[in-house]
């Protein structure tokens, strides 16, 4: 029972990390901030939205006084069931990365792995991208001029 309880607090843990990422980034705070989501629902090809870290970060971005804008291919109407105009959803992936002061990949529909990172680039504010699944090249992202960190990488 005991290695069972530590794997559900790490398990529970890990579901932050994104989030101190980006916070970190900023140096300790979020507030003001707008942030991109790319994927809500818990995994590609769903609108099942348990258990999803993107609500986890989500929930973590708002209490921290970021703003949030998100796109997902399935799961939009299930996550505004939830939290009503608290998250701008956007139509497209693009739109939810206009304006932003970072972008979080969270769930990895096939739509966000070829992204067109010039266009990403032109219309953030700042080019800052937390990679949650590690599906971009570090050094790629790097060399189109962004900021990036993913999970377990450097």
């Amino acid at each position: 029972m005991l290695v069972v309880r530590a794997a559900q607090k790490v398990n529970e843990r890990q579901k932050h990390v994104l989030f101190q990422k980006i916070e970190k980034h900023y140096g300790g705070s979020v507030k003001g901030r707008t942030v991109g989501i790319w994927g809500l629902a818990f995994k590609a090809k769903t609108d099942d939205i348990r258990e999803s870290p993107a609500l986890v970060l989500i929930d973590d971005l708002l209490a921290a006084g970021a703003n949030v804008k998100a796109h997902d291919p399935e799961a939009m109407p299930n996550v505004r069931a939830i939290y009503g105009d608290k998250v701008k959803l956007c139509d497209t992936m693009y739109a939810a990365a206009d304006g932003t002061d970072a972008l979080a990949l969270v769930t990895e529909w096939h739509e966000y792995r070829l992204p067109d990172f010039p266009r990403l680039k032109q219309s953030m504010k700042e080019p800052a991208i937390f990679d949650g699944r590690n599906i971009w090249s570090p050094a790629d992202i790097r060399a189109a001029g962004f900021t990036y960190s993913g999970i377990g990488r450097l």
